[in-house]
């Protein structure tokens, strides 16, 4: 049985997370990462080469985060990583989710990098050990959210898996800080990885994915969620059809729960899921 939100407050501080006030020179940028890259080589007992491009170095320190195990982070560097970090969410851009447009059932799609919009929660595609993706690079969507976050947000998602003492159970979802990310708060939900042939049981969990999340997102007071298509690229789920049980899971909560309060967002990345969420929508 997994933790409650009310457990899950006991031991994460949902808080609001401080934004640092960003780097403003290119050297200011590059000792910060110089520093990151120092501390996670030193961590696995290796030496910085600090001759590299400073690209190289950044994407040096986004492998060797996402191989970090999830221990704490000492308060130094974070304070330092939160300064690069933030600095890089304004650069990339925020969107400001309350400016998109909505239909009559306070539904928005938008297509783009779900990591720069503003909303109160983004929704992260995790996998049952809800630590993020441990592939160096990887460019999924529990990689971004990670990166962009800060290492902080596999600890916390640790002290999760911790607490209930087994792994994530399919079609909950769990609420974290969202650390770096222009947005509050993230949502972790594990979708069902797909065999040869979509079965009732999938279906039935991913169509859990969007209503756990859109009952946790209301019971933390909540007012707008940034959903990314869940299960469908690597876990196999086809885009049509896990676009039409999302829509339809989202129509379902809001007759359920009223029209008002909580804004509902599709982020997409490709144009094909775009134009499939655009003629489903439609129809509504």
């Amino acid at each position: 049985m997994g933790l409650s939100f009310e457990e899950c407050r006991k031991i994460l501080s949902l808080s609001p997370y401080p934004r640092p006030e960003p780097y403003r020179t290119q050297a200011e940028k590059t000792e910060a990462c110089d520093a990151l890259l120092k501390f996670l080589l030193r961590e696995r007992g290796m030496i910085a080469a600090f001759s590299a491009p400073y690209e190289k170095k950044r994407t040096l320190v986004r492998r060797y985060m996402n191989l970090r195990a999830p221990l704490p982070v000492p308060e130094e560097i974070a304070a330092v990583q939160d300064r690069l970090f933030w600095t890089e969410t304004l650069e990339r851009g925020i969107v400001k989710t309350e400016e998109l447009p909505a239909n009559e059932y306070g539904i928005s799609l938008w297509q783009g990098d779900i990591t720069r919009l503003n909303a109160d929660a983004i929704v992260n595609a995790a996998n049952r050990a809800m630590l993020g993706c441990f592939l160096p690079g990887h460019n999924c969507i529990d990689n971004a959210i990670h990166s962009y976050a800060g290492m902080q947000l596999r600890g916390d998602c640790s002290k999760i898996i911790s607490a209930q003492g087994c792994e994530e159970e399919c079609g909950d979802a769990k609420l974290t800080l969202a650390y770096n990310l222009p947005c509050k708060y993230v949502l972790h939900t594990a979708g069902p990885m797909v065999g040869s042939e979509v079965s009732e049981r999938d279906r039935a969990a991913l169509r859990s994915c969007y209503t756990s999340c859109l009952n946790l997102a209301e019971e933390a007071g909540l007012r707008s969620v940034a959903f990314c298509c869940v299960s469908t690229g690597v876990f196999n789920f086809p885009r049509a059809e896990a676009a039409e049980i999302a829509v339809g899971a989202a129509m379902n909560w809001r007759l359920k729960h009223g029209s008002g309060k909580m804004k509902i967002i599709f982020d997409t990345y490709l144009n094909e899921d775009t134009e499939i969420y655009r003629n489903i929508l439609k129809l509504i």
